[in-house]
């Protein structure tokens, strides 16, 4: 079962896989409402819903346009699903508090992501600024109705797969930890109270929902590790603080706006509108696109960004994705690696069909895939395919500043033609002492420079005997991935010793 979901999960784009969690607490949702399980029919709810996409669509449309701004309509609904979530449905069509509510709610929420946005980037999570304005302005509350024991087991199994997707798990365990010691502590001694507030806690689906959901947010997370956990650890502090001031109380939706103001501090803050400057083939099916940009960007080798390619009519795996920046940073230009396969996704297929001057939206920095500050640790990277992109960055940028590390890349392929960067390698090779070893799996004639066969354990242990002591790093599919984290764990290197060239919806 768990292969299943994790197909499924490697075949799903993040934004895509929570919008997909999201209809489907909506239509879970109707059902209960059907069976009376919760005090909302299953009308009212799709009414509420239609209302919601309607007038986020509308809004976006009119910033967009206003803005002469790139959109992304996925994370558009996405907003409106959160909002019918956490908005009290409408008892008629002439309920005025509903009305009211949800259009103050949808215009805040969109516009949100033009009107506070500093360099193109927005700052708050749109749903929960979309939800505390009109509290803080009118009155007009939120009544977190996701949050009933009818709907916890749809709130919790789709949060838990959306977690699972992200890898933020660092970012929940930081909110959970310091908001059950804050209640430990303000509950004192008594034992009792502190677990009927923890049960509390867990039992009310809306906190499950809103850590899911909205804390999650890749555009308002901190990339860093340490950031995300800090991160957490402020809005669930913040979440479960009882101090207000006359009736203004600090509730959840407000806790993550303070803490968006600390991801916006600690976070990379550039949004790039690249322009393709040319595209040069380096192997089989294989291109490096290199893009211009009018800002600099500082980022270190083996660091992803993501890219968003507005096109038509795209598949379920959206408009956007995460890639490794190929490039080194001493180079002028930013350029990416891509293989394309048939059939190709959309995405691809728009890429494909780019032309010089065409333009691309990239954003988001993050990534811990990159070298030690030690330079006397021992390296081995792991590539297979196009996953060695961060390693044609990382190799290129100690070549551009004459630093030798003590470092061995084994790199597979099916045959020599789908080999990329061999010149940067091998003139790593003589200037750095950094070798690598190609190995091609389906080659009928194997050159004498190259391994006949698949990376496995003996080829690991012939290339470098002391690989124990050794910091490896892997790039690839994921399957490739995690058939290489087991072989090494086989071999005996500790776990700290393997990194994973990880990023969130990857594809």
């Amino acid at each position: 079962m768990l292969t299943i979901i994790d197909g499924f999960l490697n075949k799903t784009t993040m934004y895509r896989l929570v919008l997909y969690y999201l209809a489907g607490l909506t239509l879970a949702a109707m059902v209960m409402g059907l069976f009376g399980l919760i005090p909302y029919g299953p009308l009212a709810i799709f009414l509420s819903a239609l209302f919601f996409v309607g007038v986020c669509w509308l809004t976006n449309y009119a910033f967009a346009r206003a803005f002469a701004a790139p959109t992304n309509v996925e994370s558009v609904y996405i907003t409106a699903l959160i909002l019918t979530l956490i908005v009290n449905p409408l008892d008629s069509l002439t309920d005025p508090y509903f009305f009211s509510t949800a259009l103050f709610a949808s215009v805040c929420a969109i516009g949100s992501k033009y009107i506070f946005a500093i360099g193109k980037k927005h700052i708050f999570n749109p749903a929960a600024l979309g939800v505390a304005l009109p509290a803080l302005a009118v009155g007009l509350s939120a009544g977190w109705w996701v949050g009933t024991a009818a709907m916890m087991p749809f709130v919790l199994l789709g949060g838990l797969a959306v977690v699972r997707k992200i890898r933020h798990l660092d970012l929940v365990a930081g909110y959970f930890l310091v908001g059950f010691a804050s209640i430990a502590v303000m509950y004192g001694p008594s034992v009792g109270d502190v677990g009927s507030a923890l049960w509390r806690m867990l039992l009310h689906s809306s906190l499950l929902f809103f850590v899911f959901v909205m804390l999650t947010e890749p555009l308002t997370t901190p990339p860093q590790r340490w950031a995300r956990i800090l991160y957490g650890g402020i809005v669930g502090f913040l979440s479960v603080l009882p101090a207000h001031v006359g009736s203004f109380y600090f509730t959840p939706e407000l806790a993550l706006i303070a803490g968006n103001v600390f991801s916006y501090l600690v976070s990379p803050k550039q949004k790039l509108f690249l322009k393709l400057k040319e595209k040069v083939k380096v192997a089989e099916n294989t291109y490096d696109y290199v893009f211009e940009s009018a800002r600099a960007l500082s980022y270190r080798p083996g660091q992803y960004m993501e890219w968003t390619l507005a096109h038509a009519h795209p598949d379920n795996r959206g408009n956007r994705r995460y890639f490794t920046l190929a490039s080194s940073p001493a180079e002028p230009d930013l350029r990416l690696g891509l293989k394309f396969y048939s059939p190709a996704s959309t995405f691809k297929n728009a890429l494909s069909a780019m032309k010089v001057g065409d333009s691309v939206v990239a954003s988001q920095l993050s990534g811990e895939f990159v070298l030690p500050e030690d330079t006397k640790r021992k390296l081995a990277f792991i590539a297979g395919g196009i996953g060695v992109t961060p390693f044609r960055s990382m190799i290129l940028d100690l070549l551009d500043r004459g630093e030798a590390r003590d470092a061995v890349l084994l790199y597979s392929n099916k045959t020599v033609s789908e080999i990329a960067y061999r010149d940067i390698f091998d003139r790593a090779s003589r200037e750095l002492g950094i070798r690598t070893v190609y190995a091609l799996t389906a080659e009928p004639s194997v050159p004498a420079w190259a391994h006949g066969g698949p990376i496995d354990a003996r080829l690991i242990a012939e290339s470098m005997p002391d690989y124990r002591e050794r910091t490896f790093y892997i790039s690839g599919p994921h399957a490739m991935v995690n058939a290489f984290k087991k072989t090494l764990r086989d071999m005996g290197v500790p776990r700290r010793q393997i990194k994973v060239d990880f990023f969130p919806g990857y594809a």
